[in-house]
């Protein structure tokens, strides 16, 4: 129903009985999608105004075009930006396309730089030329700036809006500074300090500029070897690198160290939730997908699936053929078939856990690629002592259900395929990185499909040394 749908009146109310007033009023809806479709403007208004511009924008994301795009109408002007920038790219294009004239050319212009470049990156071509053509130069020549820098590069990602400090001023002339430009700046925590050709030469804190006398130089006050990163570096690298230094901003310089901007601490956190959400999208066996989860559609969903599903149901005939060609060995000992499950599945979880245990340590730093021997060995120990906990128990359960020469062959099979699943699931990451390859694609679906072909290997040949066949 549309919220301009104002044609059902309210019924005229009369003094009654308090009870019966209670029982018959409606219950308060909780989410947006309730009160839009309650078709009053007057409820959506104040359900609007009620909540902080992030819920409102969670609540968009989970709507569809239309009913988001009249409910983010009726935001006013400072709102209706604060939300904006709070949606994800692809939410953001579905509510600009319902956005016509001085709505949208305001709503784009006074977007921060960065957050626009992130929002273009994954545009169409014609909603980007739309986009661009609705700013003013000094915006348009910011954000073309931005989108100039390689894909996936900190320079997309940067702010370049930055206050930068002359060495030579006094604290008193640098506030002063901070006063008259820090208006069109995102953040002034952070303060670079440049020389005159504006090469970086260090930075200074706000609060250190606040806490000093207005006498002292701010050459005096600036820390001369700041943590910074190149334009053309990764974002993620840069992002995980404030992390680790506590940053919440971090300078960013051209190749000739000439300050071009910074990176923020909330943009910082966005791609690492973006590369997290990758790397645990691939390890689940499907590509990644922006926008919100309960705005997807169920196709679209499949779709993002069903590629990785038929790869790895393609790989997985390797098991059928292992299984074939050890038949004469299951018809001699057809027990054998009733532990290929245990087996299987014990070395695909034992391999699955060390990939991405191994995947993790990459992303934050913990492993190089350099340390690939000494993972193999840490895995391969790792994988014998889960073995022999599994080997334990499963020889009980052959024990029980079949005879004491099979179980033999379950247990001696386990200890086997989880110090060689393990160590399979530690070192393909690593071999990933090398080659260039996302350590996540590879991970805990390829090296499970991989493991229980040759576990079966393991499983059909321990059993003929074992039981003689």
């Amino acid at each position: 129903m549309s919220l301009t749908d104002l044609s059902v009146a309210a019924p005229a109310t009369t003094a009654a009985d308090p009870a019966e007033t209670h029982e018959t009023e409606t219950p308060r809806a909780e989410s947006l999608q309730d009160v839009v479709d309650c078709g009053r403007v007057e409820a959506t208004q104040a359900w609007l105004d009620e909540h902080a511009p992030h819920l409102i924008a969670d609540q968009l994301a989970r709507m569809d075009a239309v009913p988001a795009g009249l409910a983010f109408r009726l935001l006013d002007k400072d709102r209706a930006l604060a939300v904006f920038e709070e949606l994800e790219p692809v939410d953001q294009q579905q509510i600009l396309s319902g956005l016509r004239g001085q709505a949208f050319r305001e709503l784009v212009e006074e977007m921060d730089p960065d957050d626009r470049a992130r929002m273009l990156r994954e545009a169409p071509a014609k909603v980007a030329k739309k986009v661009l053509a609705g700013l003013s130069p000094h915006e348009r020549r910011m954000t073309a700036a931005l989108l100039g820098y390689p894909e996936g590069s900190v320079g997309r990602y940067m702010t370049p809006e930055v206050v930068a400090l002359p060495r030579q001023l006094t604290v008193a002339q640098a506030l002063q500074m901070v006063r008259v430009k820090g208006v069109g700046a995102e953040t002034v925590y952070t303060l670079p300090v440049v020389d005159l050709g504006r090469r970086l030469i260090g930075i200074v804190e706000l609060r250190e500029l606040v806490l000093s006398a207005p006498e002292a130089m701010v050459s005096d006050l600036v820390v001369t070897e700041p943590v910074f990163a190149r334009a053309t570096d990764s974002a993620e690298k840069a992002a995980r690198l404030m992390r680790e230094t506590n940053l919440i901003n971090l300078s960013v310089v051209d190749s000739e160290d000439r300050l071009v901007g910074l990176l923020t601490i909330d943009d910082a956190v966005e791609v690492i939730e973006a590369a997290d959400s990758e790397d645990v999208a691939r390890q689940a066996g499907a590509a990644p997908w922006a926008g919100h989860y309960m705005a997807a559609g169920v196709f679209q969903l499949a779709r993002y699936r069903a590629m990785w599903l038929l790869l790895l149901l393609v790989a997985a005939t390797l098991t059928v053929s292992v299984t074939d060609a050890f038949e004469a060995t299951l018809a001699q000992a057809a027990h054998l078939a009733l532990f290929i499950p245990l087996l299987i599945g014990a070395g695909g979880n034992a391999g699955a856990q060390a990939a991405t245990s191994c995947v993790r340590a990459l992303a934050v730093g913990e492993v190089r690629v350099s340390d690939l021997l000494r993972v193999i060995w840490r895995e391969c120990r790792v994988g014998l002592v889960l073995g022999s906990m599994l080997a334990a128990v499963g020889m009980v359960i052959g024990g029980v259900f079949v005879s004491a020469d099979i179980a033999l062959v379950v247990g001696i099979t386990l200890i086997i395929i989880c110090g060689w699943a393990a160590t399979i699931g530690g070192t393909m990451p690593l071999l990933a990185k090398k080659l260039r390859i996302d350590p996540a694609v590879i991970s805990a679906p390829m090296v499970t499909t991989l493991v229980d072909a040759t576990g079966l290997v393991i499983y059909f040949t321990t059993a003929k040394v074992v039981l003689g066949i």
